[in-house]
């Protein structure tokens, strides 16, 4: 307990703990909260939430709990004291037949977690269904704080994902003590190590799981066991194909500022011969390294078609100008637009702030922190709403803002005033940034900033801002709303 670390976990799921007891009772509930129990399996079972646990009919092929060995009547006196010393390790070995039925120990022996975004019985039911679980021996060591998940440049994938096989994907482990860690590849173990944090190479498709041990005095024990994780063959991932429509007005690489960077200019996608529409300056990610403009010109056709103007800047890049060169040059853009996108047909008091990944940090920041438009004799108060898309919140602790003068992270810039904000994050985002989007949501919230967050699923980090050209787009879909 002294050198254990439980991080909260960064992905979408919850950690549900589950167990197995013979039916629900005032006792049964006590054991459960006691032991952090949110889901119990009954035998016959009347599905209902009682005191915040979940209570279900056991599933015919949940794994059973390991079966404790005969003990004999002089086996079972001799355990006495040793029962009333580690009553959870005598009856994890020793089991019910030799100390008791102790329903408060049953829930802090074994347990099977599931993860799951909600506490329900549809998602505990998708989880057993998609293979999102592991088993654990909680009384050689509570699990919390573990994970084993695959990512790649499309994003981080859980337990009973379909993982697409990419150049640079890996499986990642993390436990709450050191284990000794094998990684089986379709039944065979391909790596074995003993850590508390793990990264293991991808090279073929396949399943994969995990087994996890620990070492206690000389004698080793089976601790976690994962469901899998599918890796397989996808085809790459390419920007759609199509055409501007003869209905949206396109006016490129026109410079919002005048030092001849070709990054310091943006392009226009406008509804051809509509006026008093509202516009979206739109700040593409790219970890501030790479990226821009010209990549977006179907997303602008996409909004332009739905009576919106589209800006899209691009901007200085990460590591050859430092930062606050990325902030100061999206302000920079914003302002240009709203001096000048009046004259050619958009509404000034209805010009929105948008951006992915990276771009969504700097239209976070901008939009909170007023020194960059202030250059600029503007507030933030001219920004009609900020949209970010996956966006990331909390930067101080990444090496590209370690030399920062002042605090480059939205999060810390939260204030009462501020615009309206429109939050989403995908099924397979990138490391953290769902708990990100979380923590951020709740920050605009307590500071009484209309903030509203939206869950995009079936879509990786990647691809979220490459389907909202799709007709039926969850992300593209919510982002007309917001405007709207």
């Amino acid at each position: 307990m002294k050198i254990r670390m439980d991080p909260p976990l960064p992905g979408i799921y919850q950690d549900l703990r589950a167990a197995v007891a013979p039916a629900m009772s005032r006792a049964t509930v006590a054991a459960a909260r006691s032991a952090g129990a949110s889901v119990v399996f009954e035998s016959q079972g009347e599905e209902q939430i009682r005191d915040g646990i979940l209570f279900l009919e056991k599933p015919a092929d949940l794994p059973p709990a390991p079966a404790a060995e005969e003990i004999s009547a002089r086996e079972k006196k001799r355990l006495k004291p040793a029962f009333k010393q580690f009553p959870e390790e005598v009856f994890a070995l020793a089991g019910a037949a030799a100390v008791g039925p102790h329903p408060e120990l049953r829930f802090r022996t074994f347990s099977t977690h599931f993860l799951a975004r909600e506490l329900s019985a549809s998602a505990i039911a998708a989880a057993w269904r998609a293979g999102r679980y592991y088993s654990a021996a909680d009384w050689l060591c509570d699990p919390a704080g573990f994970f084993f998940i695959a990512e790649n440049i499309l994003g981080v994938y859980d337990l009973g994902d379909r993982v697409p096989l990419t150049p640079g994907t890996q499986l990642r482990v993390n436990l709450p003590i050191r284990a000794k860690i094998s990684i089986e590849h379709d039944g065979a173990t391909v790596a074995e190590t003993d850590a508390r944090q793990f990264l293991y190479a991808i090279r073929q498709t396949g399943d994969y799981t995990l087994r996890v041990s620990l070492t206690i005095d000389g004698e080793t024990w089976r601790w976690i066991d994962t469901g899998p994780i599918h890796v397989e063959k996808s085809p790459p991932l390419a920007l759609p194909a199509g055409q501007i429509s003869p209905e949206v007005e396109v006016r490129k690489s026109i410079p919002y500022l005048d030092d001849g960077l070709d990054k310091h200019k943006l392009d226009l996608y406008l509804p051809r011969g509509k006026d008093k529409f509202p516009v979206m300056v739109f700040l593409h990610g790219g970890a501030w390294r790479g990226g821009d403009r010209s990549l977006y010109p179907l997303l602008g056709n996409r909004f332009a078609l739905a009576g919106i103007g589209v800006a899209i800047p691009s901007y200085r890049l990460m590591p050859k100008y430092a930062y606050p060169a990325q902030p100061d040059d999206a302000a920079a853009a914003f302002a240009w637009v709203h001096r000048y996108i009046g004259e050619l047909g958009g509404d000034v008091s209805r010009i929105y702030l948008a951006g992915h990944s990276a771009g969504g940090h700097l239209a976070s920041l901008v939009a909170l922190d007023p020194k960059y438009l202030a250059k600029y004799g503007l507030d933030p108060s001219v920004i009609r709403g900020v949209i970010s898309l996956s966006g990331v919140y909390r930067v101080g602790g990444l090496a590209d803002f370690q030399n920062a003068d002042d605090d480059p992270s939205p999060m810390d810039h939260v204030h009462k005033g501020a615009p309206p904000f429109l939050l989403t994050y995908c099924q397979w985002d990138y490391f953290d940034l769902p708990r990100q989007a979380r923590d951020f949501d709740a920050a605009l919230e307590e500071k009484f900033v209309p903030a509203r967050m939206i869950y995009i699923a079936g879509e990786s980090h990647a691809s979220e801002i490459i389907d909202t050209v799709k007709p039926d787009d969850a992300t593209a879909r919510a982002i007309l709303d917001f405007i709207r």
